[in-house]
């Protein structure tokens, strides 16, 4: 019996294997950043210019600039497929937005990364008067101030850009990044310094590791058909000249 295109779809429903020439873009990159040698002692955040911020801690406020996890797992690394993706190509954007919290008179999260054109929430939980600032250097800089009764603010980046700064007006010791991206294949990590980069078609890509001081790191990986291959990075402190 000749099967149809309309079999053909069908089936692919099931299983797109039964389709030739269908691939999935169902392969992963997936992976830890570590951070190599004796961490250095960074001083906490201070935060005594606004007492009622300083209230809203009962310890001292670790930096942000280093987080580590069990096993010197890094926290706040941006990672990103830098190269590869299909020229031309164009990826939804996400209806739910990136949110950004000030919370603690903090940032939160301290790095990021968002699609051109979704929505960036910024919501104020603290109740007290911030300046959320970014600062980009291709998209036109947000600068709000929010005062305690403002407790949201919105706005969306329309083009393509690297990792930039947030900083607020009012606290300096708030600070935060962000990149914006034309494609949903980026993850920021967590104490346990794992991410994953999913929905990947086959082939070969460059893979790029950012942190706010050590730089960036890129490693070539190849994935195949509903294929998961692991990349771990590596951070240190520059040696001394």
């Amino acid at each position: 019996m000749r099967r149809t295109p309309s079999l053909c779809l069908a089936a692919g429903l099931v299983s797109m294997a039964l389709c030739p020439g269908v691939a999935l873009a169902a392969s992963s990159v997936t992976g830890t950043v570590t951070f190599d040698g004796k961490a250095p002692t960074l001083k906490p955040l201070t935060m005594d210019a606004d007492p009622v911020c300083a209230k809203k801690h009962s310890a001292p406020v670790p930096n942000e600039m280093l987080v580590l996890g069990n096993g010197n797992t890094m926290g706040n690394i941006l990672v990103w497929v830098s190269k590869g993706l299909a020229s031309g190509k164009k990826w939804p954007v996400p209806g739910s937005p990136v949110v950004l919290d000030q919370n603690g008179c903090q940032y939160k999260p301290h790095v990021m990364g968002i699609m051109v054109g979704q929505t960036y929430k910024i919501l104020n939980s603290d109740g007290v008067l911030h300046n959320i600032h970014t600062l980009p250097a291709i998209n036109p800089a947000f600068n709000r101030a929010m005062p305690a009764t403002l407790k949201e603010a919105t706005t969306k980046f329309d083009k393509e850009e690297g990792v930039f700064h947030i900083k607020c007006d009012v606290h300096p010791w708030m600070s935060a990044y962000m990149a914006v991206f034309s494609h949903p294949f980026f993850s920021a990590t967590g104490t346990d310094g794992k991410f994953t980069i999913s929905g990947l078609d086959p082939g070969t890509y460059e893979i790029t590791a950012w942190h706010e001081r050590l730089g960036t790191q890129t490693a070539s990986v190849t994935v195949g058909a509903n294929d998961t291959k692991t990349q771990n990075f590596k951070f240190a402190v520059p040696a001394a000249k």
